[in-house]
């Protein structure tokens, strides 16, 4: 079966997720990934969203944080608060999921402006919970895609100061060094060339001696991944976005 980069993204993240963990998960890419491994090889995954949701087992992918999809199939909804204190900085958060519009050589993040501060050419929503799950969770993977515009030498601004032990792009996964935590390029998807990486990354990017090269999705993978797109496309398609004139 044909893929696109992003379902074997998708694919990639949730092969990371073993079965019983406790995730902090977010919006888009991250929530596809964590269902995707619930509905496969992960059954018993724990789900927390920031909107207090916990244990969640949506059948569609939420739109947002506040989708009642999770209020409906969770185990427990808790207020906002509880989720930080008693879950997160407790330690009771096995893997959080961050993304970013930049990222730096050391897994900094931006999620605040591009631009400068005072006169940003565009504004982000800012940090929300990603400095305290770049804290507290045991495990931080960040998925995004891989551009000179996103893997940046210098972050326009430092949002969240990361300690990812993965990041997971569109054409392949970069780690920390062991020893000066600079990401290293350790794994590529089929067909992808370490010339193609290096020229979507905005610094000299370090490639590990030893490349891997990460299995394409089975059909089982995908036939799941798809249907959970199909029924969230299908749930969604009443919605209507409202747009306002310039």
């Amino acid at each position: 079966m044909t893929y696109t980069p992003d379902e074997m993204m998708t694919v990639a993240a949730a092969r990371r997720l073993k079965e019983g963990a406790v995730c902090f998960v977010g919006i888009g890419l991250p929530s596809a990934a964590c269902n995707l491994a619930r509905l496969t090889h992960a059954p018993g995954l724990v789900l927390i969203y920031e909107s207090g949701t916990v244990g969640t087992r949506p059948t569609v992918l939420p739109l947002s944080i506040g989708d009642g999809e999770l209020a409906a199939t969770a185990r427990t909804v808790v207020p906002l608060p509880e989720i930080f204190t008693h879950y997160l900085q407790a330690g009771r958060v096995d893997v959080g999921f961050l993304g970013a519009a930049q990222i730096d050589r050391m897994g900094d993040l931006n999620s605040t402006v591009i631009g400068p501060y005072d006169a940003p050419k565009v504004r982000l929503p800012g940090s929300g919970g990603a400095p305290e799950i770049a804290r507290h969770a045991r495990e931080v993977l960040i998925v995004m895609k891989q551009s000179t515009r996103s893997f940046v030498e210098r972050l326009d601004f430092r949002t969240t100061a990361g300690r990812p032990g993965a990041v997971i792009t569109d054409l392949g996964v970069l780690e920390p060094d062991a020893g000066t935590r600079e990401l290293t390029l350790r794994a590529m998807f089929e067909g992808v060339t370490v010339e193609a990486v290096r020229a979507a990354c905005g610094w000299p990017l370090r490639v590990a001696d030893r490349l891997t090269t990460i299995a394409p999705p089975t059909t089982t993978e995908l036939e799941v991944l798809r249907a959970l797109h199909d029924r969230t496309a299908k749930a969604h398609a009443h919605r209507v976005v409202l747009t306002f004139p310039s």
